[in-house]
């Protein structure tokens, strides 16, 4: 597990208040939305404004992949990574 995927874990529960999951109990390969983590187009939003504001990085909802770049912690770090490169 990279310190990154740690840090968006932190920044997930920091930014949508998650008060009863910690960095621990989010799997960095678990999905963020239905089944997995649970989060909802909100969550997206809000997560999305504190990726732009920690990272630089700008995730747009209107590009076809906004899904799979969303799917997993790994998979967020694999972007944010990708395009700090």
């Amino acid at each position: 597990m990279s310190d990154l995927e740690n840090e968006l874990k932190q920044l997930i529960i920091e930014s949508l208040d998650l008060e009863d999951t910690s960095v621990d109990g989010i799997d960095s390969q678990e999905a963020l939305f239905n089944e997995g983590l649970g989060l909802d187009s909100i969550d997206a939003l809000e997560l999305g404004l504190a990726i732009r504001k920690k990272y630089n990085v700008r995730i747009d909802a209107e590009k076809d992949d906004v899904v799979k770049i969303f799917a997993s912690v790994a998979a967020l770090a694999e972007f944010i990574e990708s395009e700090r490169n």
